[in-house]
């Protein structure tokens, strides 16, 4: 969970792509947030987005928002929806939580500090969590290999290893996880290669260390992802904020100029 604010003025400007986390937005703040994505242009006080998240641009004259980033093995439980239902776009959360959600916002506006906001947040989705609403054992265990893998497990390996039929495998995990288990995983390797590619790796050097054929490979899954070549990564994903946010997740996601992260 982290916490920012425009503090300049100089507004927020992010362009996002996919993640292997199911991302949670809630702004406090008197802006909404522009949401271009794929359904549209919308005005929106905060979203949440799934694994299939299709590339989305997000503005804001004067951000101030409370950022999560869940493990969709926990998003099945918190949210009250399944992870495949979430789409390529951002969910409103006026149509996820309703009162409940607008009451949230209301109250991190009033907040002191950002420890109260965090703390504010973490109340709120220990109340709406379902602990009894958890993925198959069988669905826990092929996420966690994909991840450990990064995205380099061969999935009809993987079903045979769990004692399930490969249409079995890929039902269930879509309707748990979010994606099927060949999208999954090729949502795993573009994240490790990204990371790769901006900690200042080259195309080539990165495509063979995260388990690419070759570049071009590797160009493709990028393009699908960010609908960006490679070298669009650095020159627009990674302005001065993005490199304090990128180490503070752990991840890449891109802001403009002004915001400042907590």
């Amino acid at each position: 969970m982290i916490g920012y604010r425009d503090v300049g003025g100089g507004g927020l400007d992010l362009r996002v792509a996919g993640t292997s986390e199911v991302t949670l937005l809630i702004g406090f703040g008197d802006q909404e947030v522009i949401v271009d994505d794929a359904f549209g242009q919308r005005s929106l006080g905060g979203f949440v987005a799934g694994l299939p998240i299709a590339p989305m641009r997000l503005r804001c004259e004067r951000a101030e928002c409370v950022e999560v980033r869940l493990s969709p093995l926990r998003a099945y439980s918190v949210l009250g929806i399944a992870p495949n239902e979430l789409g390529r776009g951002a969910v409103d959360l006026e149509d996820l939580w309703g009162a409940s959600g607008r009451r949230l916002r209301e109250q991190l506006a009033n907040a002191d500090s950002w420890d109260e906001r965090f703390e504010l947040t973490r109340a709120f989705l220990a109340q709406s969590d379902r602990s009894a609403r958890t993925p198959d054992p069988e669905v826990i265990d092929a996420w966690r290999r994909v991840l450990e893998s990064h995205g380099g497990v061969r999935i009809g390996e993987l079903a045979s290893s769990l004692g399930w039929s490969n249409k079995r495998l890929w039902a269930r995990f879509e309707s748990q996880i979010g994606l099927t288990p060949k999208r999954a995983a090729m949502l795993v390797r573009f994240r490790h290669a990204v990371d790769g590619l901006l900690a200042g790796g080259s195309a080539a050097e990165v495509a063979a260390e995260s388990g690419y054929a070759d570049q071009a490979h590797l160009s493709r899954d990028v393009s699908i992802f960010t609908g960006r070549p490679p070298g669009a990564l650095t020159t627009h994903y990674s302005p001065a904020i993005a490199q304090h946010r990128y180490r503070a997740w752990g991840k890449f996601f891109q802001y403009g100029g002004g915001a400042v992260a907590r």
